[in-house]
């Protein structure tokens, strides 16, 4: 038996209802996206990377980042991107060079591997997001799409 539950007048998850909380609904969709993703590029030679390794390449930019910014976008401490970084450095998909804008600042941008990862990944994407449109019809998939947009854009909002 676990601890006692913090306040007894919370009710469980179980008694909240049939239908899970949006977290649920958008959480589960994404790690499965992301393992199919991840499966793929396995299969293509790219078997060192790991789940937290898709967030740097979701927000470098092409003419490269500074961790700062990084860390910024993936809503991360500098020293947890600059981990991601180092190992993703360490197995060729990045590199570092002084900013030209800043001496003292380092620029990270992807190498030649991490290029060629980026460009089947995205070719990966595209044929998974066809066959969700296939599954849900163009219509659905365009209003999902829509929806989805819809929705960061209200949560970056409440945040600022």
């Amino acid at each position: 038996m676990g601890p006692p539950r913090p306040d007894p007048a919370l009710p469980h998850p179980e008694e909240m209802g049939p239908d899970p909380n949006l977290g649920i609904l958008l959480r589960n969709p994404y790690l499965e996206f992301s393992s199919q993703l991840l499966d793929h590029l396995r299969t293509v030679g790219y078997d060192d990377l790991r789940p937290a390794h898709l967030v740097v390449f979701q927000h470098i930019d092409p003419a490269g980042s500074r961790i700062t910014d990084l860390a910024r976008r993936a809503q991360m401490t500098k020293p947890s991107i600059s981990y991601l970084v180092e190992q993703l450095e360490t197995r060729g998909y990045l590199e570092r060079t002084d900013d030209p804008s800043d001496g003292r600042a380092r620029l990270v941008h992807l190498t030649t591997r991490g290029w060629s990862q980026i460009t089947d990944a995205l070719s990966h994407i595209a044929s998974m997001e066809a066959e969700l449109a296939t599954a849900l019809g163009p219509r659905r998939m365009s209003t999902l799409r829509r929806l989805l947009q819809e929705l960061q854009q209200t949560m970056e909002d409440r945040r600022t």
